[in-house]
């Protein structure tokens, strides 16, 4: 008899073991790719079995970023309690509750954003069965956003156009300026030097004609004079 109970016992723990085993969480896709502002479906499936109501469910669906966990979605006693969910997914998360009874979960994450990168874990509690399975999204910024912040080459945004032409004509009426004043200060130096030179001009020639003058009467004199001392020495 005690060998008989001992067999039952062994096949009681193994049989649990084997029910426990059979129970499965399972990810549809395992990887994810999507841009930034679109939406993505997250789909795990779990072994169910037909008379197990959803009000038995405990569903915890996690991300983690590398750095911290953020709850995504959390289902309790057939009930989602969106308080628990963190900010960063609220009003963005949307799960199909008639896919539960099938053994399928089914989240849309909407208005995807770069922060959504990452692992997702999902865990599912049945009461007869529990699991877990994980699947990674990559979420990259979107096409027409690089388009706006990146400056195609032989192109320039109509604001820096608009910004080089009024630095370029800026420049140009700087140069005009300068190039006016410039010739202006020449002007009036030419101008200076011209009447100096017109003034030594003047000053010369009339030192000349003093001195010419000054000559001539000087001349006159001693010929006088010479004419008066011979008429002298003849009388």
């Amino acid at each position: 008899m005690d060998w008989f109970h001992s067999v039952s016992l062994w096949i009681f723990i193994l049989s649990l073991g084997f029910v426990k085993g059979s129970f499965v969480v399972d990810v549809t896709q395992s990887s994810y790719q999507a841009e930034e502002n679109h939406n993505i479906t997250l789909e795990w499936t779990f072994t169910t079995k037909p008379d197990t109501p959803i009000s038995a469910l405990k569903i915890l669906c996690s991300l983690n970023n590398g750095h911290e966990y953020s709850t995504l979605y959390y289902l309790l006693g057939g009930v989602e309690f969106s308080e628990v969910q963190d900010e960063e997914f609220s009003g963005r998360v949307q799960s199909d509750k008639d896919a539960l009874r099938e053994g399928q979960i089914r989240l849309q994450l909407s208005r995807l954003r770069t922060e959504d990168s990452g692992l997702y874990l999902c865990e599912v509690d049945t009461g007869y069965g529990r699991g877990s399975n994980i699947c990674r999204v990559t979420v990259s910024e979107s096409k027409s956003e690089k388009t706006e912040t990146t400056q195609q080459p032989g192109r320039i945004r109509p604001d820096l156009d608009k910004e080089s032409k009024v630095k370029v004509w800026g420049v140009i009426i700087l140069a005009v300026y300068i190039s006016g004043l410039l010739m202006l200060c020449g002007s009036v130096l030419l101008l200076k030097c011209l009447n100096q030179i017109e003034t030594s001009s003047h000053t010369t020639s009339e030192l000349l004609m003093k001195n010419v003058s000054a000559g001539g009467s000087s001349h006159s004199v001693s010929g006088l004079t010479g004419t008066a001392g011979n008429c002298r020495s003849r009388l």
